[in-house]
């Protein structure tokens, strides 16, 4: 029988655990709040918002490969680097709009996880949600980076379950595929207003930061690296693990996403069930539809990438708020050493919980969260873009104009389905 002891030292030369922050970012974009929206999209609408989905992967990969880059030739935050080159305003906009953002939707992952374990095992969803809740704080509290991120890139797996799913339900390829490659919706203020969702649950602001601070998480953790602007020569082999890391990444994100409307098109919609509320409800209602084991997958993979995306929100917005302020930072670093870095990460964990004990609903949190996110990532977009572009910022080593042309697309399209959407 093999031990945990015999096991973990294969788990570390598993050529999973030497993949970077690209995966953990795009599967963290698979929240539970994603889910939803997701879930949401293909019970209202089928199959006809599936195209979103590879229009979505290049502008999240160009845009995430960017912030990935930026982190590694500069060996600073996203805020720092914002901080360096633009007004202080700006970057003070951002910060506390990307807090609220990230807080609302802790609120909405955290009561996702607790209301879909209610659900499997009976027990009480406040319960379950603050069980979680001390889960996801004490690893980040209290586990090193290095160690604390081998678990992270593990859960990743939780995103098959959703394509597992398919495995209960007839497909019709044929229909799939044409609805994929060839829009058929009625453009109108409702379509748009999904567009937007899934747009700004797919390409969030939270991630721009976290993938940029994780880099330089890495570059500090044993056996520590220098940026590239002071270490030129390691340059041509980081920055193709960067680039293969983030695009396969996303896709493994967009994939899944693409899974999991897929899914509850075939399934939600086909059975008339076209308004879900939560990623739980979703799990839900596939049971009487696609069986138990669909169900059954559905909620342990909510419960995963909860897991994942909860830790990524509260770190984001405090590297954020921490560049801002130049306090010290780094989950590598104990929380007496960056108070003030682990107190914004359990301040935003702890009113995600206490949201769930107020009148404000966790999807009308999710909602304004998305409408922030939406707002915030077409201005921070064309600033990712700009710094990358930058010579005097990255030096040598500015980004392809191929990649920042996709981010200008990126940051276009964003802001042209947010205008859709105030349109009656």
């Amino acid at each position: 029988m093999i031990s945990f002891r015999t096991l973990w030292p294969r788990l570390k030369k598993h050529p999973l655990a030497r993949i970077g922050p690209g995966l953990i970012t795009g599967v963290a974009d698979d929240d539970p709040s994603g889910i939803g929206t997701y879930s949401q999209a293909g019970a209202q609408f089928g199959l006809d918002m599936l195209w979103t989905m590879p229009l979505a992967f290049p502008l999240m990969a160009a845009v995430q490969s960017m912030c990935g880059r930026i982190g590694r030739v500069t060996g600073k935050g996203l805020a720092a680097n914002i901080k360096d080159s633009f007004p202080p305003a700006v970057l003070r906009c951002a910060v506390a709009l990307l807090l609220v953002a990230n807080t609302l939707n802790i609120s909405a992952d955290v009561a996702a996880m607790g209301d879909v374990t209610g659900l499997v095992t009976g027990l009480n969803r406040h319960l379950m949600t603050a069980f979680f809740v001390g889960v996801t704080l004490l690893l980040q509290l209290f586990v090193p980076y290095h160690r604390y991120v081998s678990f992270l890139k593990w859960l990743t797996l939780s995103l098959s379950a959703y394509m597992a799913v398919l495995f209960f339900v007839h497909v019709p390829w044929r229909q799939v595929a044409l609805h994929t490659l060839w829009p058929r919706f009625k453009i109108d203020s409702k379509s748009a207003a999904v567009v937007v969702a899934i747009f700004g649950t797919t390409i969030s602001p939270y991630l721009f930061f976290w993938q940029t601070s994780e880099e330089v998480e890495d570059m500090q953790a044993p056996p520590r690296a220098a940026p590239l602007l002071r270490e030129p020569k390691a340059a041509p082999a980081e920055l193709r693990r960067i680039r293969w890391d983030t695009w396969s990444g996303m896709l493994y994100s967009n994939v899944t996403a693409y899974f999991i409307m897929l899914a509850t098109a075939l399934t939600l919609h086909v059975a008339g069930i076209q308004d879900i509320d939560t990623a739980a409800q979703a799990a839900g209602a596939l049971r009487p539809i696609a069986g138990i084991y669909a169900y059954w997958l559905f909620a342990v993979g909510i419960v995963g990438v909860g897991l994942m995306g909860v830790p990524v929100l509260a770190a984001s917005g405090a590297y954020a708020l921490a560049e801002a302020l130049d306090w010290r930072w780094g989950l590598e670093r104990k929380p007496w050493e960056a108070r003030g870095f682990y107190g914004v990460i359990t301040l935003c964990v702890l009113a995600g919980l206490i949201l769930q004990f107020t009148p404000v609903s966790p999807m009308k949190a999710l909602f304004w969260s998305a409408v922030i996110n939406g707002v915030v990532a077409v201005p921070l977009v064309v600033m990712v873009v700009i710094l990358a572009s930058k010579n005097s910022v990255m030096g040598e080593f500015t980004a392809k104009r191929w990649v920042t042309v996709i981010g200008w697309i990126a940051a276009a399209a964003m802001a042209a389905a947010a205008v859709l959407m105030l349109i009656p």
